[in-house]
């Protein structure tokens, strides 16, 4: 009578692996390329702030990665051998980035022109002015939209909504008395 013989997890792959038993979960590079690309890109983004940034890291590690595929072993670890080769691409591409950095006394502070505005204001504005002709009635909207935004002259206007230039002049009157009593844009005044 034979007892029977306990063996490791370790010892089996071992054993597939000498008997050729072992199968590949990804037959080929496209193969895991087209099922992890979307979990890699992920951790891509992750390690830089630009979308494009992540695109182009995950190609050179694919490209890396493509370069060992052979000499991989275990496919079950491909994902941390890419992981690995993108934090390695990463830090090096940081490591060689350029920095200009020079010494002075005084902090450089751009100088604000009489009458510019500050950039942050002005998108603020901007914002404000979009959401007030948001509240106009879809006719009045259209006008101001084809007349102030497209720069359409009156005539223009009138022809495109199929509408008399009376009738746009109008509309237009009341729709800026209205941008003009918003309590947002009397703020930004």
């Amino acid at each position: 009578m034979t007892t029977p013989v306990c063996t490791s997890a370790s010892d089996v792959a071992v054993s597939a692996r000498q008997t050729g038993a072992y199968q590949r979960p990804y037959p080929s590079f496209a193969s895991y390329v087209r099922a992890r690309q979307p979990v890699l890109l992920r951790t891509a983004r992750s390690l830089t702030a630009n979308p494009s940034d992540a695109e182009d890291l995950l190609q050179t590690a694919l490209a890396k990665t493509y370069v060992a595929w052979e000499r991989i072993e275990d496919h079950r670890a491909l994902d941390g051998y890419v992981r690995r080769a993108l934090l390695n691409t990463r830090t090096s591409q940081w490591r060689k980035r350029r920095v200009d950095e020079f010494v002075c006394d005084e902090l450089p502070e751009p100088e604000l022109v009489p009458g510019e505005d500050d950039p942050a204001e002005r998108q603020a504005l901007h914002d404000a002015m979009w959401r007030a002709i948001m509240k106009l009635p879809a006719r009045q909207r259209a006008m101001v939209v084809l007349r102030y935004y497209e720069d359409l002259s009156e005539v223009q206007t009138a022809e495109v909504l199929g509408v008399s230039v009376g009738t746009v002049k109008s509309a237009v009157s009341r729709a800026l008395g209205k941008l003009r009593e918003d309590p947002e844009l009397v703020l930004a005044r």
